[in-house]
């Protein structure tokens, strides 16, 4: 579910209207988001999220905070009481995200913020920014199969790496979600990947070249809602089959080879414009 808002609404006012506790971010002065997204799939917070929301989920993970981090949201709520771990808050309070927890369950949090958005009258706004050009850089990393400990911390260090540059944030944000579906595939489905990202005033591509099972029918692969995940990945908020999609839908060129047995490349770049 999303609402969407013309001006913002503040975080102090959903933390009032849900009685929420504050987890991470006492100081909620001055601190507003753009809209609401509520869902326990994080491929679909990377999908259909825009910058500057606010995470509603029931999914009390690490991930949850990495996705909203990935998406350029500034805020996370916790459904139905649920306290984030020291790693979580950590995570939230270097990142800068608000983290709350409150008791509601996600149809009721999101009845009770609709009715401060009908009150304020809300819709939609834009994020207007620039870049700047820079000479070509390249970072080489390691991902581990089936390190959920660690899923989505070379994601963050990339993103970290590209908004440290100067591009647009709108820019940053399609990487950061390219590169974290991409790592989150690798996780779920791989052994090990070396991922490497080469960045220039002209582009920016990330390599993802993994060791694993491959894929019989990248074709397939790619279609929305197709997953081989297990219960247990998909119980985590993954697997939804949305993870390539996600990448072809954020980069301008997205090139996928791979050998059933052996591995997969994938390959996005993003044209600085």
């Amino acid at each position: 579910m999303q609402t969407n808002s013309d001006s913002t609404i503040e975080i102090e006012k959903i933390k009032e209207v849900l009685q929420a506790d504050v987890i991470v971010g006492n100081d909620l002065a001055g601190v507003n988001v753009a809209g609401i997204y509520a869902s326990d799939l994080m491929s679909d917070v990377l999908a259909y999220g825009k910058p500057r929301f606010a995470l509603i989920t029931g999914l009390n993970t690490i991930q949850a905070v990495i996705s909203a981090y990935m998406a350029e949201f500034r805020a996370v709520i916790f459904l139905r009481g649920k306290e984030p771990s020291s790693e979580i808050q950590k995570f939230a309070r270097d990142k800068g995200l608000v983290v709350l927890s409150a008791n509601e369950d996600m149809f009721e949090a999101c009845v009770k913020i609709g009715q401060i958005h009908k009150t304020l009258g809300l819709s939609d706004e834009t994020l207007i920014s620039t870049k700047k050009d820079n000479n070509t850089s390249t970072h080489e990393f390691i991902i581990d199969g089936g390190d959920f400990s660690d899923a989505g911390m070379v994601s963050t260090r990339i993103k970290s790496i590209v908004k440290n540059i100067g591009y647009d944030p709108q820019l940053v944000r399609r990487v950061a979600i390219c590169t974290y579906e991409g790592e989150m595939n690798v996780v779920l489905h791989a052994v090990r990947a070396t991922v490497t990202l080469t960045a220039s005033d002209k582009e920016i591509v990330v390599d993802i070249d993994d060791e694993g099972k491959g894929i019989a029918d990248v074709k397939r692969a790619m279609e929305r809602g197709y997953s081989t995940a297990t219960d247990e990945q998909r119980a985590m908020g993954f697997g939804a089959g949305m993870g390539l999609p996600n990448m072809k839908k954020n980069s301008d060129v997205l090139n996928i080879t791979s050998q059933v047995g052996k591995g997969t490349k994938v390959k996005t770049r993003f044209i600085v414009e």
